[in-house]
């Protein structure tokens, strides 16, 4: 069974269960921080980027992901692009998303932001 087969299987479970958006101890929340470029909306706001994201903590998929970028659109959209993936297989393919789809400003804050959310990540997982 993959890591993604078996996360639908413990979300199916718990759509079940009924416990959905209920804390139930089987995720955990990480944080990744950056400095923004000069130039930004967001940098007028916060001089850094934060990259959240809550994780299935037996498979480490990422469930939710959000960021400190201005728009709605922009958080949306990086959202977007790391939900569904593992924390377990390193962030090469999460970085390469961002470069490849992700075409602002905000770029190489993003990826910095992402290199220490994992740094945060393998932290945790030494506990």
């Amino acid at each position: 069974m993959s890591k993604t087969e078996g996360y639908d299987q413990e979300k199916k479970n718990l759509l079940e269960s009924g416990v959905v958006g209920m804390f139930t101890g089987k995720t955990y929340f990480i944080a990744g921080h950056a400095r923004l470029p000069q130039g930004m909306a967001a940098r007028s706001i916060f001089d850094t980027l934060t990259i959240t994201v809550e994780a299935d903590a037996k498979y480490h998929v990422i469930l939710e992901a959000s960021c400190t970028l201005a728009t709605d659109h922009g958080r949306d959209f990086i959202g977007q692009l790391l939900r569904g993936c593992s924390l377990q297989d390193g962030i090469e393919d999460l970085s390469r998303r961002i470069m490849d789809f992700y075409q602002g400003k905000a770029q190489n804050a993003l990826v910095a932001a992402l290199r220490d959310l994992h740094n945060q990540y393998l932290l945790y997982i030494q506990k």
